[in-house]
């Protein structure tokens, strides 16, 4: 797994960093609430932690900005506010677990982990909504400000995979094998032309674009978030 710790406590952001790492897993820091919701929304990873008392920017609101752009990666609060009130709080920012401080490496692992395995053993979800663009895995409908959108199989899947991942950077490796179930590079530039099709469709006559190319690592797809 690849975690993210957004504390300001370096001391202890350290110490579970290196928890982490000698668990087998990465782990980046941030050290505010700013630079720790840049970091959610153009990296990739599978969880974070985070404080609630953060300079710049509260945990909370970090949490409540990465739901509203769309980006579903399970968050754990890592908080000395430990009353019923307070967790509750949390969970309903968003949050998916709360471990209140003084904690135990070990319990803070293995709920990080937990965290992980119930996201990958989730079925898919049946729609999609990132800003004011919706997909309908089901009935295959797509509309953007209430208009609809036609797509192509190919372009549908491709949405589909994006927005599944959104706010995540989707790599051109994880397109060419979950979207063209391509286990090798086939050295063409067909998802490029798909890309160009795609965003023509979904952002051409809109004020804010949502699809994204992120230089040198891929694609992703998000609602601004100022």
């Amino acid at each position: 797994m690849r975690v993210l710790i957004v504390e300001d406590d370096r001391e202890i952001a350290h110490f579970v960093q290196r928890g982490l790492k000698e668990s087998g897993h990465g782990a980046e820091v941030a050290y505010d609430g700013d630079d720790g919701l840049d970091l959610a929304l153009s990296g990739s990873f599978d969880a974070i932690i985070i404080d609630r008392m953060l300079p710049e920017r509260d945990g909370l609101s970090v949490i409540q900005a990465l739901r509203g752009a769309g980006v579903r990666v399970p968050v754990l609060i890592l908080s000395a506010l430990g009353e019923v009130d307070d967790r509750v709080k949390g969970l309903k920012a968003g949050g998916d677990d709360y471990l209140t401080k003084p904690f135990a490496l070990t319990e803070l692992l293995a709920r990080i982990e937990a965290l992980g395995r119930r996201v990958s053993s989730e079925e898919p979800a049946t729609r999609y909504a990132v800003g004011d663009l919706m997909l309908d895995r089901l009935t295959h409908k797509v509309m953007r400000g209430g208009e609809p959108i036609v797509l192509q199989p190919r372009e549908f899947r491709l949405l589909e995979y994006l927005m599944r991942n959104a706010g995540q950077v989707v790599t051109r490796t994880m397109l060419l094998e979950n979207v063209w179930d391509y286990h090798f590079d086939p050295q063409t530039n067909v998802i490029d032309v798909h890309i160009s099709r795609l965003r023509g469709k979904i952002d051409k006559g809109f004020d804010k674009p949502l699809l994204h190319t992120v230089r040198g690592a891929g694609y992703m797809i998000r609602d601004g978030v100022g």
